[in-house]
């Protein structure tokens, strides 16, 4: 497979992410149809966790039944070891210091003893900074999750690159359809925190180019380097991100209330991220 039609490809595996995104701007959705789908985001997003986890698992076990075979150093190991709990330090912990840097300070509350309309205006004044700080809040989750999916599909990506490059063209094909699959469910996980937030047009179009995009870039980088300390490090921030967002969603959605619906739904979005990642299981990615 040449590299212009790896790139093709990945692309196309990447960009299904947009078959989604456009639900975003449906304006009829009620308080039991937002809950549904940002809990089926989550459930997407639990999927994905356990994934990139278990990918750099295997890095970090491979290295070490190596060590024990006497076919690798320890150095190695304690070197990938520390990139895997660095990266997710950085992904979790490290995005939770910059969100709370990055968020706008609270509003202060009317002084008492002020005129009844100018309390008035001052209220009004706070319920639409408070409005506009609840669709700032939404719309930096959304953008987030998408860059921490970003993160994951890069390193799905230099699978595509490595198999396609490697001559493997059965299973690179496989792994092109099986992300594509993957990635379209990935789009619910982007917009479900968004709840009635309508994003604007170019919301949606760089959530998807940061979310769907690292696809196309891994699979060119894929094609020409193979690094497996560049892919841990990938997975590592991906899980930590991954695992702040749920955690994030989680907590708004509690507030929304129909806590038993939630549930079924995110079962349902993590069978949904399961069945699509057997198609790639099944070409042996």
């Amino acid at each position: 497979m040449t590299f212009a039609s790896t790139a093709a490809l990945g692309a196309l595996a990447g960009f299904t992410i947009f078959l989604s995104l456009p639900l975003a701007r449906l304006t009829s959705l009620g308080i039991r149809t937002r809950v549904a789908l940002s809990m089926f985001a989550v459930g997407v997003l639990a999927f994905l966790f356990v994934d990139v986890l278990e990918h750099g698992f295997a890095i970090v076990e491979n290295a070490v039944s190596a060590f024990k075979d006497n076919d690798g150093s320890f150095g190695r190991v304690a070197g990938l070891t520390l990139l895997l709990c660095g990266g997710f330090a950085l992904g979790s912990a490290g995005l939770a210091v910059l969100e709370r840097r990055m968020r706008p300070g609270r509003p202060v509350p009317p002084v008492a003893g002020g005129a009844t309309d100018a309390m008035a205006a001052r209220d009004i004044e706070l319920a639409d900074r408070a409005k506009a700080e609840a669709r700032t809040w939404a719309l930096r989750t959304g953008m987030t999750i998408a860059a921490a999916i970003g993160v994951h599909n890069f390193a799905e990506g230099l699978a595509i690159g490595v198999s396609a490059r490697a001559g493997e063209i059965s299973l690179a094909t496989v792994l092109i359809v099986g992300f594509a699959l993957h990635n379209a469910t990935e789009g619910f996980g982007i917009i479900g925190p968004l709840g009635d937030i309508r994003p604007t047009w170019r919301w949606l179009v760089a959530a998807g180019l940061i979310g769907g995009g690292p696809t196309f870039l891994g699979s060119m980088v894929g094609y020409h380097v193979t690094s497996e300390p560049l892919e841990l490090v990938f997975y590592a921030v991906a899980g930590g991100a991954i695992l702040y967002v749920i955690g994030e969603v989680w907590q708004a959605m509690r507030r929304m209330g129909h806590r038993e619906l939630g549930l079924w739904l995110l079962a349902l979005g993590f069978a949904a991220g399961v069945i699509t990642d057997l198609v790639v299981a099944y070409g042996g990615g």
